[in-house]
């Protein structure tokens, strides 16, 4: 079988038209269909239903379209592999970063940066996740880790980790809030992020889930450590991610509610269009290869 010949199959099962994925590789219809029986000959395989209105894939159409795009991802990697020894990658990227440094595994990345494109400058820019995500849109930051729902249009985004938050309260509140309900968590006072950050919003959803109107801010604060350390501090309950608020807790400094918990996702994100620039092409795989990623990434267009 041939690269084209899978390029066609990943199109028309994206497409689900003939018509539409002869249009968008710039080939004529007959060619197109010429691919996919050649591929179902070869194969000995039925890849689609021809129906009405389009084309479906079977059974064996959607297994075998994984495997299609893995062998297309990987061959994009190789032409990247090739362009790369032709022109040395330079250029100064700005990233924006979330949470702990560490959490996004940025020591990995730069260190690999640094031996494999030592022209290649990254300048970090530490945000709330809203605004990091926000920034790239607009194009204030080239790329950036993000955590919440999947990015939509315009963006590309790599899912790396699963994260999940947990309702934190001072030690001292244990007694408080081991058996406390849901109104009477929202009525302790609340350490929250600015509107923008996706902490608040994990803070609305958790509450909306179970039909109570979510906490007034007592506090604000556009830092984790630092909404931590408050929480640590006395000054009141928080969303606080998990290994964090176990750790403190085992260490005698938070009372971690048992009653809620709530999960979203760390993502790495940058606009789609400038995907295939060499600069952040070579910072994708390096965040790919830090965070140990094999599939294609998630690109915008549908939303959680």
């Amino acid at each position: 079988m041939e690269l084209y010949q899978l390029r066609t199959f990943a199109a028309v099962a994206e497409e689900g038209h003939l018509t539409r994925a002869a249009e968008r590789l710039h080939l004529s219809q007959p060619a197109v269909s010429g691919h996919i029986k050649a591929l179902e000959q070869e194969l000995d395989v039925r890849l689609f239903e021809r129906t009405a209105t389009g084309m479906v894939l079977t059974e064996s159409g959607r297994q075998l379209l994984t495997h299609a795009n893995k062998v297309l991802s990987a061959a994009e990697g190789v032409k990247r592999a090739a362009q790369q020894l032709h022109t040395e990658v330079s250029g100064l990227l700005h990233v924006g970063t979330v949470a702990d440094p560490a959490d996004n595994r940025l020591g990995a990345v730069l260190s690999a940066a640094v031996k494999r494109h030592p022209l290649l400058r990254l300048e970090l820019h530490q945000t709330m996740s809203g605004t990091a995500r926000e920034s790239v849109r607009e194009g204030k930051l080239d790329a950036a880790f993000f955590f919440g729902d999947v990015p939509t249009t315009p963006l590309m985004a790599l899912p790396l980790r699963q994260l999940i938050y947990r309702v934190a309260a001072p030690a001292a509140w244990s007694a408080r809030v081991v058996n406390a309900r849901w109104p009477e968590i929202a009525a302790m006072p609340w350490i929250r992020t600015p509107t923008l950050s996706t902490h608040t919003r994990l803070v609305t959803q958790l509450f909306a889930a179970h039909g109570v109107e979510p906490p007034e801010p007592a506090m604000l604060a556009d830092d984790e450590t630092v909404i931590t350390n408050l929480v640590v501090e006395g000054l009141g309950v928080a969303l606080v991610r998990d290994e964090v608020a176990r750790a403190r807790s085992a260490e005698g400094e938070l009372a971690v509610w048992s009653g809620a918990a709530i999960e979203t996702t760390l993502w790495f994100v940058c606009l789609e269009a400038r995907a295939a620039e060499p600069a952040l092409a070579a910072l994708l795989d390096l965040v790919r290869e830090a965070w140990h990623l094999n599939g294609a990434p998630s690109t915008a267009g549908s939303a959680a």
